[in-house]
């Protein structure tokens, strides 16, 4: 073999294995992309299954009803209370024993906290939780505050049960919530009745 074949022979050579660690790299990566896709949906899953059996769906989507009687709206899932629906002023129950009431659609309820209206968990980025990353999600939850800073979570919302979720299961039920499908509503903010003024003891 001459120098001229050679250095053809070793040309060769080199492409080939650049070749080959070129089809390699390639490979893992699709292989690590297609692992990550899994990964993705089985979070989504696991999200849409603790949404479920969570009961978010009770108060979140607004109610209607249906053949049998009231049901959620699942055209409207976990939009939150509607915007159309203007609620009257909040009856007054006294001291009990009836201390609260809830409207029809299950997205609005008065008590000795005030008003509260369900929020809209949809990801629309201007009415609902479109602009949240998974930790804002996470610390509204651990600490009962929205957006994790702000006003308290006012009752009927559970969250004090909730907040005992892993930070992986509360990140699936955000994956969930930014799976479905965005709904522009406007939910009013809530009233928060004044902190009842304390007597001197006598």
């Amino acid at each position: 073999m001459n120098t001229r074949q050679r250095i053809t022979a070793i040309v060769i050579a080199v492409a080939s294995l650049t070749v080959a660690a070129t089809i390699g790299a390639t490979a893992q990566k699709n292989t690590n992309a297609r692992k990550a896709e899994q990964a993705a949906k089985a979070k989504v899953a696991r999200g849409a299954y603790l949404v479920h059996i969570g009961g978010c769906n009770d108060c979140h989507t607004p109610w209607k009803m249906g053949p049998n009687g009231p049901e959620p709206d699942m055209s409207r899932e976990l939009s939150g209370h509607p915007e159309s629906l203007k609620m009257p002023a909040s009856p007054q129950l006294g001291q009990g024993p009836w201390v609260w009431a809830g409207a029809g659609t299950n997205t609005a309820y008065a008590g000795p906290w005030g008003v509260s209206y369900t929020a809209n968990l949809t990801p629309d980025r201007l009415t609902g939780i479109g602009i949240w990353d998974e930790q804002m999600f996470i610390k509204t939850i651990r600490t009962g505050r929205h957006w994790g800073v702000s006003r308290p979570i006012l009752p009927p919302m559970p969250w004090q049960n909730y907040r005992r979720m892993t930070d992986e299961d509360l990140g699936a039920v955000y994956a969930y919530l930014r799976s479905i499908k965005p709904i522009r509503n406007q939910v009013p903010e809530p009233i928060i009745a004044a902190a009842p003024v304390k007597t001197a003891a006598k």
